[in-house]
């Protein structure tokens, strides 16, 4: 394997959901960066891949990035991983591409391994309009939290975001206050053994949700005003 960047989607929960290309990029790389070195630690013992493993997380230091910019000039193969999903998208490693394109331009090569992510999973069943729809994240905790759903409720597209179990009850009190009767889904522990799909307004889904277990993580689909 030459020297590369291999961006490398994992499963969001259920082991299963993994590419094939996936798993040969995985053993043939030289060294596999990730979040949570115990998390990969069990997708690799399940497909019995042995590879030199370094965590890359949002916390890491400027200098872990040279490090791993130091090993691509060395001629090394990266492969670089999330806890769960594509890296890159809510998670830090768009920050280690942009060092690797400002670093070495075309030179060293940064290649797609596409596979699960949650956001489109939950879209793909909320049978809501997708041939527009935005992408919005986690919501802040704190500052700019109460302006985060206010311009949601004027977004036209069908809008996409993640909650965790600490404030998807919150979440959904903004969404009530903020976009009435307008239909969501809200999709709980997908491809996990709790995977539930809550439907209807955010109100009616609140109700559910609370009369049922709150864990895991949340992607919350909204409707297009049209």
């Amino acid at each position: 394997m030459s020297k590369a960047l291999y961006i490398v989607a994992t499963p969001i929960g259920n082991l299963e959901d993994i590419t094939l290309r996936a798993i040969e990029t995985l053993k043939e790389a030289d060294v596999i960066l990730c979040e949570d070195t115990r998390v990969t630690k069990k997708l690799l013992a399940r497909y019995a891949i042995q590879k030199p493993i370094q965590s890359y997380h949002q916390h890491s230091k400027l200098s872990k990035t040279e490090h791993i910019l130091g090993m691509l000039e060395e001629g090394k193969s990266i492969a670089l991983v999330s806890d769960a999903g594509t890296p890159g998208i809510s998670d830090p490693g768009g920050m280690l591409v942009e060092a690797v394109v400002a670093r070495f331009g075309d030179e060293v090569k940064i290649v797609p391994i596409p596979g699960a992510n949650a956001a489109l999973a939950a879209l793909s069943v909320s049978g809501f309009p997708a041939d527009a729809f935005r992408f919005l994240g986690f919501p802040p905790h704190k500052k700019g939290r109460k302006t985060f759903f206010e311009k949601l409720a004027g977004m036209e597209e069908t809008a996409v975001f993640y909650e965790s179990k600490h404030r998807i009850e919150k979440a959904l009190e903004e969404l009530v206050k903020n976009i009435g009767v307008r239909p969501i889904m809200v999709a709980r522990e997908l491809t996990k053994q709790f995977e539930t799909l809550y439907r209807g307004t955010a109100e009616e889904c609140l109700a559910r949700l609370r009369a049922d277990k709150i864990l895991g993580e949340f992607v919350i689909v909204v409707r297009t005003v049209a």
